[in-house]
């Protein structure tokens, strides 16, 4: 005859393994859920990165519509696009930057490229191509706000 204090030791071991076993075909469950969510997640980001690189590739000065005006659009510095695809005040900017011993405010480069510094309605688009060349890769920004050329 079987010991009936062993036989509910078994029991009690089997219901034990059996909830284990449940905990871990959920956890696998998840495991492959969130796998199969980042091989998707890999994919798209490949042919984000393939497009990004093809639009890179291809970036040139083209012409955009803002609030009706036309106006340049600005492209990322690479290897294969030349400073002389910049329209001619942002390769003005870059040459004042240049020149400059060392870092300068955008003050300092409205005084070099013909801005009244002294009215703020007037520096203030400087300082945005400043930024905008900044975004571009053309120029950096120093966390003191003054601007410099890339190395």
């Amino acid at each position: 005859m079987l010991d009936p204090e062993l036989l509910e030791r078994i029991t009690a071991r089997r219901a034990e393994l059996d909830e284990l076993e449940e905990q871990l075909a959920k956890q696998l469950a998840e495991v492959r859920t969130e796998r199969d969510e980042l091989a998707v997640a890999e994919r798209v980001l490949e042919r984000v990165s393939e497009q990004l690189a093809g639009e890179r590739a291809s970036a040139a000065p083209m012409s955009g519509q803002v609030g009706g005006q036309a106006v340049m659009l600005i492209p990322h510095r690479t290897s294969d696009v030349e400073e002389a695809t910049l329209p001619p005040d942002y390769q003005r900017i870059l040459a004042a930057v240049r020149q400059a011993a060392g870092p300068v405010m955008a003050r300092e480069v409205g005084e070099v490229v013909g801005v009244d510094v002294s009215v703020k309605a007037k520096l203030e688009p400087l300082r945005s191509k400043l930024v905008r060349l900044v975004d571009r890769g053309w120029l950096r920004k120093l966390p003191d706000g003054r601007f410099t050329t890339r190395l």
